[in-house]
């Protein structure tokens, strides 16, 4: 029976419109929810990452074919709403989508380039917490980034390496692609017997599957941008062992490198240490290393915990990759244009190695790069000042020399301007104050004066934003 029949029609409309109040109360309202950008308007990478929601865990189950070159994949996302949302993108390039999945009800999805709009089964919730699953599988793509270097899944003779900055990660799993949506990780990588898997953090388990491949759990504790998510696979020398503090160290060696990595790579715990003394605590909970064979990627990345190295890498390079740790990766930048926090600090903790070690000092590196005195240091021809640090002119210049070496310049000014103590303890409170967060240049700016009580007006025209290259008069 239909008992709206025995209402008069007044009693009807006001029956309907308590039941309204009734369902919005026990909802807190109408979500009124709309699709989240896709796109973070990033100065550099306008398209990188997603609006709408903040992931807060990625759980990755990934299997690799290294013979077929073929990938299957299921990315579970926790995430929080940040406004209410009819859909949400997520970055993947390549790789076909089997199937969304949005608080275990199926979701529609669609594909536009390097976008996958998901629309769920309900609307979300601003503040709301939720879960998506993305099953996937297919050959994933190397990414050619506009500097012409080559990131994303890379094969190799045996096996593959993936790896992301700025974008490459998008090449072998979904995600909100941009450093300052940063999270915590399990990635499970499951390898035909005889390979080696390797990823970010500690090695939970091991395991044969008893169908002839193994299972390599790795969990990242600590937040990470997914840039700096790596998966290693091939038939690595393993080695293993601690810092003088305790911190498990982790090494995967191509077996041709081997030979010429294990001088580097036997300082890495001194490293450590020295790091630790100069910077403040190491900020996670492993360390270590994988070096490909020379030639895989034509560069090296500070992969979180566990740099990637294309061939044998120096001292100075271990060293360099192993500064990210602290800045770049527990310190990450807001944007790309940022990108000479990362690496002019990881530039000039090379030059306070060198000071620490017997070598030139940063003063001596410093007024090198001045004059061009190869003799001090051999990079100091380079063109160090074509463009300020904090201003990169495109997104193909984010790697290039000013964001190294006149990053590091701009820190040594600093230095010079405040005096040791409180520039030591300007870097070591930068690192504790951002620790596993995000900051930008205008940050560090303020924090740098707030922190030294030193008015740095002419490091920042001159040095930081600068557009002619500084000349001798201008250092100190």
């Amino acid at each position: 029976m239909d008992h709206r029949a025995l209402l008069p029609a007044p009693a009807v409309a006001t029956g309907l419109a308590l039941l309204l109040v009734l369902l919005t109360g026990c909802t807190g309202g109408p979500v009124q929810g709309k699709p989240g950008a896709s796109g973070l308007r990033d100065p550099l990478f306008p398209k990188a990452g997603n609006g709408g929601y903040d992931v807060q865990h990625y759980a990755l189950r990934i299997g690799y074919e290294p013979r077929q070159r073929h990938l299957t994949g299921t990315a579970v996302i926790t995430a929080r709403a940040t406004q209410g949302l009819s859909s949400f993108n997520l970055d993947l390039a390549g790789l076909d989508v089997k199937g969304v999945t949005v608080e275990g009800a199926g979701a529609r999805f669609n594909r536009t380039g390097n976008e996958l709009t998901v629309r769920p089964a309900e609307e979300l919730v601003k503040g709301e917490v939720f879960r998506t699953q993305v099953s996937y599988s297919g050959t994933p793509k190397v990414i050619r980034d506009v500097d012409d270097s080559k990131e994303g899944w890379i094969p190799t003779d045996d096996g593959a390496v993936g790896v992301g900055e700025p974008v490459g990660s998008m090449a072998w799993f979904p995600g909100n692609h941009h450093p300052s949506d940063k999270a915590t990780y399990d990635i499970t990588l499951t390898v035909p017997q005889g390979y080696e898997a390797v990823s970010n953090g500690e090695l939970r388990s091991r395991t044969d599957d008893g169908a002839g491949r193994t299972v390599f759990a790795w969990h990242g504790a600590e937040p990470m941008a997914s840039y700096l998510a790596v998966a290693a696979i091939g038939k690595y020398r393993i080695t293993t062992g601690k810092t003088p503090s305790g911190i498990p160290v982790y090494d995967a060696v191509a077996p041709e490198e081997e030979a010429a990595s294990a001088g580097p790579l036997g300082r890495l715990p001194e490293m450590v240490e020295w790091g630790s003394g100069r910077f403040g605590p190491y900020p996670f909970g492993t360390t270590g290393a994988i070096v490909e064979r020379r030639g895989t990627l034509g560069y090296a990345l500070e992969t979180q915990t566990r740099p990637v190295f294309s061939g044998a890498p120096s001292e100075l390079l271990v060293l360099h990759e192993l500064a990210h740790q602290w800045f770049g990766n527990s310190v990450s930048p807001k944007a790309w244009k940022d990108m000479w926090l990362n690496e002019g600090f990881a530039t000039y903790a090379e030059w306070l190695w060198s000071e620490d070690h017997g070598g030139a000092s940063a003063q001596d590196r410093f007024t090198a790069f001045l004059e061009g005195d190869t003799r001090v240091d051999p990079d100091a021809d380079r063109p160090w000042g074509e463009f300020p640090p904090a201003e990169p002119p495109g997104p193909e210049h984010i790697s290039d020399d000013p964001v190294y070496y006149r990053g590091a310049m701009v820190l040594h000014r600093i230095r010079q301007e405040v005096g040791d103590p409180a520039f030591f303890a300007l870097v070591r409170g930068w690192a504790a104050e951002h620790r596993h967060g995000n900051a930008g240049t205008r940050d560090f700016t303020a924090y740098a004066e707030k922190s030294t009580g030193h008015d740095l007006g002419e490091v920042w025209d001159v040095w930081l934003y600068g557009k002619d290259k500084p000349k001798v008069s201008d250092g100190r």
